[in-house]
């Protein structure tokens, strides 16, 4: 041991107090223990010190996942797809509606009749609109080219109108890159989705309904 190469053992560490400009320790203090740590019974003038241990690293549970963006397998992209050409004929049936009166004034609900539709069952019987009235005209004159009376009609139908708009050309480019565009989990955008339109239809109803009221009182 006292020639060729010797290997530090895992946790200590190697100190020489010999040498230039070092202590020099006899033989005889060999097994006596010092600050440093124990004599080396065969290296007289080498200690051995006891160092801590290195830190671990943080648990992986505790640290949240990167976000991945998911490539898309083949039947959500015929669903995507599918859901582009699905679109395509409500904006064809809104651009041949008539949401104008034979005297050119925009209308504000019931378009739909021209589909031969029923007329809504919620106003007929309690001569109050619903929350989805309006959505097909607001529909039909924003794709003839007139916002403000599409808002009038309502608002929440021109949003849906346009988030269509842009959903269609969004679904054709996430198919062809075979990611979703922009996004990272569309279930979770969809859900979000849905749920601000249903709360946005119920606070405009509601907002209507307050209208009507202050009117007629």
């Amino acid at each position: 041991m006292a020639g060729g190469n010797r290997t530090a053992r895992p946790g200590c560490r190697r100190v020489t107090s010999g040498g230039r400009g070092g202590v020099r320790q006899s033989p005889g203090h060999a097994n006596r223990q010092t600050t440093d740590g124990f004599h080396l019974l065969l290296h007289p003038r080498e200690v051995v010190a006891i160092v801590s241990a290195p830190l671990l690293p943080a648990d992986d549970s505790q640290q949240e996942p990167l976000d991945v963006i998911p490539v898309l397998t083949g039947w959500v992209r015929g669903s995507l797809v599918g859901i582009a050409l699905g679109l395509l004929p409500v904006f064809a049936i809104a651009a041949w509606l008539r949401p104008y009166r034979d005297d050119g004034s925009p209308r504000t609900m019931e378009t739909h009749l021209q589909l031969g539709l029923l007329p809504c069952n919620f106003k007929m019987m309690t001569g109050l609109p619903c929350p989805a009235c309006g959505m097909t005209t607001s529909f039909a004159l924003l794709i003839h080219g007139d916002p403000w009376n599409s808002m009038r009609a309502n608002w929440v139908g021109t949003l849906l109108a346009l988030l269509g708009l842009l959903v269609i050309p969004w679904c054709l480019i996430s198919c062809y890159l075979g990611r979703p565009l922009f996004l990272v989990s569309i279930e979770t955008v969809l859900v979000r989705i849905v749920v601000a339109l249903l709360a946005l239809m119920i606070i405009r109803w509601v907002i209507v309904l307050g209208w009507i009221w202050l009117n007629r009182g």
